[in-house]
């Protein structure tokens, strides 16, 4: 069980236009935060009618949509095929601005461990290790990503209650122990691709291994 966290504030907020390599825009309402625990920038993007999401479900309507999207330059920039990050950014920028609510954008490349240590994972990976095992190798945990920053900005968002969008049953334990109710999860596609095949055959034998030991979260 984490400790009670200290609040944070909003720093600055701001509207974006948004644009992606296949033509997909849009506007978001980005925010950035002072006094988040681990003091990294990260940023909560509020997208199609966030307010009114936030309005209906203070009104006894459906939670909003929130996905907890972990950094990750080389896929969400420079579309790496090694992962799914990017096409996972992709999709979940249009669903939640079809439905309101919000993408948090957390500053923990490579799973927490770093942009540097990730490139020293991937050099492991091409010698036969898979994702997991390649990061223990270096030194770190299978996945160091914490989520009492993402607690912390959805408190600051008055966003008590969610519904999930992720396949990553460590995120809404986490987000649940930290005081945050997961009213559904909804899982994100599969982008398959034959570069990234053992990477997405290792996360999904780990979420597997994982939701065993989760209770229900509906």
């Amino acid at each position: 069980m984490y400790d009670a966290l200290p609040a944070a504030t909003v720093r600055t907020q701001v509207t974006v236009p948004l644009r992606f390599p296949d033509g997909y825009a849009t506007t978001a309402r980005v925010f950035s935060f002072d006094g988040l625990v681990d003091g990294r920038e990260h940023l909560a993007f509020g997208l199609g009618d966030w307010a009114g999401a936030l309005r209906r479900h203070a009104a006894g309507g459906a939670a909003p949509l929130v996905r907890p999207h972990s950094e990750c330059l080389t896929g969400d920039v420079f579309g790496s095929q090694r992962c799914d990050c990017g096409p996972q950014l992709r999709e979940a920028v249009q669903r939640i601005s079809d439905a309101g609510g919000f993408l948090l954008y957390l500053r923990q490349e490579g799973r927490g461990i770093g942009l540097y240590p990730k490139l020293d994972a991937y050099a492991l990976q091409d010698a036969g290790l898979d994702t997991y095992e390649a990061n223990v190798a270096l030194g770190h945990d299978e996945d160091e990503r914490d989520y009492r920053a993402a607690a912390q900005m959805l408190a600051v968002l008055e966003v008590p209650e969610l519904v999930l969008l992720s396949s990553n049953p460590d995120k809404a334990e986490q987000l649940t122990r930290l005081g945050v109710t997961v009213a559904e999860v909804v899982p994100t596609g599969v982008f398959l691709s034959p570069a990234n095949a053992d990477y997405l055959a290792a996360k999904a034998s780990r979420a597997a291994a994982r939701a065993v030991d989760l209770p229900s979260l509906n």
